[in-house]
């Protein structure tokens, strides 16, 4: 029964605290004012995207709390993840977020790397947030230099 209330509380609070955060820094007229780069996905894919991925990210984080593994290093991305959105979209930083988010991509990327061996299945519910972004940062990389 336990191991139920740990899933619940990963696959449940991971998207619930990342949709909060969406919530409170909305994009709005500043982000809408940006040039944007050419390979920007529709507003639409967003929310269903990143609620994907939160789920996938929220059962990750249950196995490495039930079974050990790379735990800081998946705290390190949440973390990383959950203060993007605050520094992008509320603070309207573009190049501090660059710089957030090119160090939750290497976290990611060492999340993948150390636990590839011992835990393939986390390793691999984790390369679609990789490539996820991977995506983000290139739109990030491209909002600084466009603007």
């Amino acid at each position: 029964m336990r191991t139920i209330w740990i899933y619940a509380a990963f696959v449940l609070g991971v998207p619930v605290i990342g949709g909060a955060i969406g919530l409170i820094t909305l994009p709005g007229a500043w982000y809408a004012g940006l040039t944007k780069p050419w390979f920007t996905p529709p507003n639409w894919l967003f929310g269903p995207m990143w609620t994907t991925l939160y789920l996938l990210i929220g059962w990750v984080g249950a196995r490495k709390w039930l079974h050990g593994g790379s735990v800081r290093l998946w705290w390190a991305q949440m973390a990383l993840n959950f203060l993007w959105s605050p520094v992008f979209f509320g603070m309207q930083q573009p190049m501090a977020a660059l710089v957030v988010i090119m160090a939750m991509w290497l976290v990611i990327l060492g999340f993948i790397g150390r636990e590839w061996r011992g835990d393939r299945l986390s390793a691999a519910l984790f390369i679609p947030y990789l490539a996820w972004v991977s995506l983000a940062t290139a739109l990030n990389a491209g909002i600084v230099v466009l603007n």
